[in-house]
């Protein structure tokens, strides 16, 4: 060996990659017998990667839930239906205000389009005011009401020139209808967004359905504008083509919600699972869950859709106890001074509805405890041992139900639900003081 010391052979390898999962190799490096470079892969798939990466979140596809991308796909085609259809009313509004008549002032089209948009301004202030803590816990639902709301809108913009006496008027419905899409739409996204994000990358998630949305702005700008063009003086034409778009519009956004497999748990999602763990002892898992739930408003509900996936409407989150009755006041007043009432909550039944008043301390967890009570409670058929048998079912079931809900996947923190505004305090029995 003559005493030399062989040294092993040393290879680099590069790597190219925005996430540890999704790295690609590009190039070898090696020094013997000489300095010598293979790379891997063209330099156009290298370029195209780098491209597709500005449109995807980092890591993708492990970064997102698998509903992500049919998601996208839907949401995407819809937006394109907008775009294209905001070009055809945007021209039969502008053409309503007067431009390009030469009777028209610019004083009268700015303060027609300034008090178009104060009206909308104050209608989104309105709608947070009344609906703003109910948007969470029907992300579907609100996601579905937005986009409609939006087609009525763009609808007054194109009706506008018919009826010119009455032009202002339904020109501010327009707008007070799209400015419920506005508040509705953003904080569902939020919603939707916090739901794809696995890796803690909502921000990235956002940043990049904003560059999504950007190339199907352009898209749907370029395409509107043509097809305005050739659709200018054919007003039957114009009609055609915007009410076919918004038939595409509304099943684009049936399909995209459909797709959502959502984790968290809201009032009807937890009544279907719930439902079917009485039945059988086993929880649904999101997927399954999802292709049961009813994502359109209650009143566009069947009733036969209504008796078996909408039980929670027989629930009633944080009721009022002065709006009781005096018979269901000394109900609520017999329960809290109840050796059993172990919870930090109490439930009264009313024609049918079950009442959850909370305890002023009761946490997310006690929130979410009294809420599958209160439904299993609505499900024993005997009136007279309602409470009896919802108590012993919760002492035997309960934790057994909120196990098999993590291991399919479900997320038991908290219950999506309208904040529940009023509270109650009860003193225990030996203080002889009920507040």
């Amino acid at each position: 060996m003559g005493g030399k010391n062989l040294q092993p052979e040393v290879v680099l390898e590069e790597w190219n990659g925005s996430s540890s999962s999704e790295l690609r190799k590009t190039a070898t490096i090696s020094a013997s017998p000489s300095l010598s470079i293979q790379r891997s892969g063209s330099r156009f798939r290298h370029v195209g990667r780098r491209f597709f990466d500005a449109f995807v979140p980092e890591g993708f596809p492990s970064s997102v839930t698998p509903d992500y991308v049919p998601f996208q796909i839907w949401d995407s085609l819809q937006g394109l239906s907008t775009y294209i259809r905001t070009m055809l009313s945007t021209q039969a509004l502008l053409s309503a205000i007067g431009v390009g008549e030469k009777s028209a002032t610019v004083i009268g089209a700015t303060f027609q389009w300034f008090l178009r948009d104060l009206t909308g301004m104050l209608g989104g202030i309105l709608f947070t005011f009344y609906q703003g803590s109910n948007l969470d816990s029907n992300a579907k639902m609100w996601r579905l009401v937005a986009d409609l709301m939006n087609d009525l809108g763009m609808l007054m913009d194109l009706v506008s020139p018919l009826f010119p006496s009455a032009f202002m008027p339904i020109v501010c419905l327009g707008s007070l209808s799209r400015s419920f899409t506005g508040v509705a739409s953003g904080a569902t996204r939020a919603a939707l967004t916090q739901h794809f994000a696995l890796q803690n990358n909502a921000a990235d998630i956002s940043a990049k359905e904003g560059s999504q949305e950007t190339v199907a702005t352009m898209i749907g700008m370029a395409i509107g504008m043509l097809l305005a063009h050739i659709t200018m003086g054919f007003p039957l034409a114009i009609w055609l083509c915007f009410l076919s778009l918004t038939l595409f519009h509304m099943y684009a956004n049936y399909k995209a919600v459909c797709c959502l497999a959502l984790t968290s748990l809201n009032p009807q999602r937890c009544s279907i699972a719930l439902r079917h763990f009485v039945l059988t002892g086993k929880v649904l898992s999101p997927e399954q869950v999802s292709k049961m739930e009813h994502v359109l408003p209650s009143w566009a509900s069947s009733w036969s859709v209504r008796s078996i996936t909408m039980a929670h409407t027989r629930v009633k989150l944080g009721a009022r106890i002065s709006s009781l009755h005096h018979t269901e006041m000394k109900e609520l007043l017999r329960l809290a001074g109840a050796n059993n009432n172990k919870g930090k909550y109490l439930l009264v039944e009313r024609k049918g509805i079950i009442s959850v008043v909370a305890h002023k301390d009761a946490t997310a967890n006690d929130i979410f405890q009294s809420f599958v009570h209160a439904l299993v409670m609505a499900s024993v058929p005997d009136q007279e041992s309602r409470h009896l048998e919802s108590i012993s079912w919760m002492d035997k079931h309960y934790e057994s139900f909120i196990q098999k809900l993590k291991i399919s996947g479900w997320k038991t923190d908290r219950l999506l639900s309208p904040s529940v505004c009023w509270r109650a305090n009860w003193v225990c029995p030996m203080d002889e003081k009920i507040d």
